[in-house]
């Protein structure tokens, strides 16, 4: 895997990384570490559910600049058990050029030392699909390509879901039908999911995947976003 498909990136006010092909942000303009802990981590009841799981997998779609996978290693690290281990599979078609990993999450300082453990590691994505062990409690796997894809070839079953695909009118094939029932088939019974979109369409193909669909209210400036659980 020598030659990786990437994404063509424009910066806004500064620090603010733009996608050019998909025309979103990767983030929320306000403030994008506040709003994975109000959409991922909390619309999937983290960090709560680690006290009671000795092992816990977090699947996502859309690894971007990796602030969802540091901002959750960063709060994993502060409250994990001393036996439990989490796991973060992440499913990215464009993966981000290092410096530009470094450049958007440069911004926050809390997450500096652990991106310097990640970037250690991210040339390795051009040889073989990531499957790191980060620390003694944690590992990333990045797989790179289409989700539905990477989704079938993956045997795991995640605990908790962050659905964070670039915006469905932009980047519909990412909240398709199809990939939201990928996505139920490897959840484990009772496991849960968080997106920031509450888009009737994108609700629908999570209600008919078989997960109980709830708006709650958005982060920032979005009115609602949605959670679930898988029925069973």
């Amino acid at each position: 895997m020598t030659d990786l498909k990437r994404d063509r990136v424009s910066w806004l006010d500064g620090d603010m990384p733009f996608s050019d092909s998909f025309g979103d942000h990767f983030y929320s303009r306000r403030d994008g570490r506040a709003e994975c802990g109000h959409v991922f981590l909390a619309g999937n009841g983290l960090p709560e559910r680690w006290e009671a799981a000795n092992r816990f997998t977090v699947g996502e779609l859309g690894f971007g600049t990796g602030l969802n996978f540091l901002e959750t290693w960063r709060l994993w690290r502060e409250t994990r058990t001393n036996d439990g281990t989490l796991e973060f599979v992440s499913f990215e078609a464009f993966p981000m050029k290092a410096d530009f990993i470094r450049r958007a999450i440069g911004s926050w300082p809390e997450l500096g030392g652990l991106l310097d453990l990640l970037l250690q590691r991210w040339s390795e994505l051009a040889v073989k699909p990531a499957a790191w062990r980060l620390d003694e409690q944690t590992s990333l796997r990045v797989v790179v390509g289409d989700a539905l894809s990477g989704l079938g070839n993956w045997d795991g079953m995640a605990d908790a879901w962050y659905l964070d695909g670039f915006a469905p009118a932009r980047n519909p094939d990412m909240w398709s039908a199809e990939l939201m029932r990928a996505v139920a088939r490897h959840t484990r019974p009772g496991g849960t999911f968080a997106s920031y979109t509450a888009a009737g369409w994108v609700r629908r193909n999570l209600d008919a995947a078989g997960f109980d669909v709830e708006k709650a209210p958005g982060h920032g400036g979005k009115r609602e976003m949605i959670r679930g659980r898988l029925a069973g």
